[in-house]
């Protein structure tokens, strides 16, 4: 245990500090689930476990709150694994390295799981929290959502009798959130031709330190696409110094703005003129990204000639593919004031079989405009005679102004807080989208903490935030009881 259990709510902290101990990367849930499954059993509860993963377990009524409806309480066990290229850790058998930095808990150079850790760990301090009234409870705990939403894709609604549900993966603690926007991927496969490498000098570009983060709550901040700069600052040389890429990657996951990417170019003119063209790019990329991304470091040296490099003509198609696809907010909502409708992320570029694998991810809380965005990036890609793979992905959640639901949680916040809280839809993927079009009628609302930067080392959450979250929380089931 770290000095995280001695945080205030302790109950809530105690099951953050043990969840911090398993390895729970999306698709590697298993560990947790049994913990949760463990801990359900300590207490006297039974567990279901779906087809996909999914677990429900059921908790009685406090005394006399017996007839009230059932809540469902909902929360993802995974989290996204995302680390400084120079830090040693093992997420398949590391625990995460929390410290305290004033007010705030972050990790040690890795993603901190405070999304959605925060959540589970309170779903399981209720039943560790006697003096918390509430009704019949059903605790939701899905598995994958990180990489799609695909374990409340694959739920089994009839493991639940509830048609109330409180989502606990919001990272505002002024708010609550009413609606989300859905969500899809594109990617595109570009057969490459390396040819071997005879002679010439060799060069790396790599561009590192950036902030990254997550591609929907923090698209809006203007933040460097390292892959995206990557490409810029070869593409503003390409047609000026014959040179040709060997490899070329960055990014790690597809709902996460890439941090760093890198290429080695093989130079069979003036290395010298390319390197000071290339230093140049980058020197103007730096500048222009000061403000947004101030960390970013871009680094041109000398390395090794590789084995072999794609043939010229390839490089050109490539960078033409990465400089012609969108990046960022490409619409703002016309209804909700600041709130980003519709966006797309160059998230991840790798060889693959000979192929050279460009990841997009897209965004919009319209879903006639997240198919348009689709076709564009599909568009771009014939055009690069490139291999397409979408997936449909996941719907958004269309707010409900009317929500009984809402207007519970809106006492209890005031009562909480002595104020009303924010109403507000997110540019994410909450699985409330997937649940409410699996069980037609639910009512819905999402809270959580202040939870900042998620989807990044930067990641952290905001420790006083989660003593009123667990206020809320409990106001809230007292009041619905």
């Amino acid at each position: 245990m770290s000095s995280v259990e001695t945080l205030e709510p302790t109950a809530v902290w105690r099951y953050f500090d043990r969840i911090q101990t398993f390895p729970r990367g999306a698709g590697d849930e298993g560990r947790i689930r049994d913990y949760i499954i463990e801990v359900a059993r300590a207490h006297g509860l039974a567990s279901h476990v779906d087809a996909v993963g999914n677990v429900v377990v059921r908790v009685p009524a406090t005394p006399g709150r017996e007839a009230a409806p059932a809540i469902i309480l909902q929360g993802h066990l995974d989290m996204v694994n995302e680390k400084d290229s120079d830090v040693a850790h093992d997420f398949d058998r590391d625990a995460i390295q929390p410290r305290l930095e004033g007010e705030y808990l972050t990790a040690t150079g890795t993603t901190l799981g405070s999304d959605n850790g925060i959540g589970v760990a309170s779903m399981l301090a209720l039943l560790d929290s006697p003096a918390a009234v509430h009704g019949p409870l059903e605790l939701l705990f899905t598995i994958d959502e990180e990489t799609g939403l695909t374990g409340a894709g694959g739920l089994d609604q009839s493991l639940l009798a509830g048609r109330r549900l409180i989502n606990l993966d919001s990272e505002e603690e002024d708010a609550v959130t009413v609606g989300c926007a859905g969500g899809a991927d594109v990617s595109l496969r570009l057969p490459l031709a390396p040819q071997a490498v005879s002679g010439g000098r060799a060069l790396a570009v790599q561009l590192r330190g950036m902030k990254g983060g997550h591609s929907g709550v923090d698209i809006h901040l203007q933040r460097g696409n390292a892959v995206k700069l990557l490409a810029r600052i070869l593409h503003s040389a390409v047609h000026e110094h014959a040179f040709r890429i060997a490899p070329f990657g960055g990014g790690n996951k597809h709902n996460a703005s890439p941090r760093e990417a890198g290429a080695v170019l093989v130079a069979a003119g003036d290395v010298v003129a390319l390197r000071t063209a290339l230093q140049s790019e980058c020197a103007a990329v730096r500048a222009e990204y000061a403000v947004a991304d101030g960390g970013m470091t871009a680094e041109v040296s000398d390395v090794a000639l590789p084995a072999e490099a794609w043939t010229a003509e390839t490089t050109v198609q490539v960078l033409h593919l990465l400089e012609a696809l969108p990046h960022g907010v490409l619409a703002m909502s016309l209804d909700i004031p600041g709130l980003v409708e519709t966006s797309t992320n160059v998230a991840t570029v790798a060889v693959k079989d000979g192929r050279l694998v460009i990841g997009n991810s897209c965004r919009s809380s319209v879903m006639p405009a997240l198919r348009a965005v689709q076709r564009r990036l599909k568009a771009i890609g014939h055009l690069a005679h490139a291999e397409i793979d979408e997936r449909h992905g996941y719907p958004g959640w269309k707010p409900d102004l009317a929500s009984p639901l809402l207007e519970v949680v809106r006492a209890a916040y005031t009562r909480v807080h002595g104020r009303e809280p924010a109403i507000r839809a997110v540019h994410a993927g909450l699985e409330c989208g997937i649940i409410g079009e699996k069980i037609p009628g639910m009512d819905m609302i999402s809270i959580g903490p202040q939870i900042e930067f998620p989807h990044s080392p930067a990641e952290r959450v905001r420790v006083p935030s989660v003593a009123g979250f667990w206020a809320l929380l409990q106001e809230t089931l007292a009041r619905l009881s």
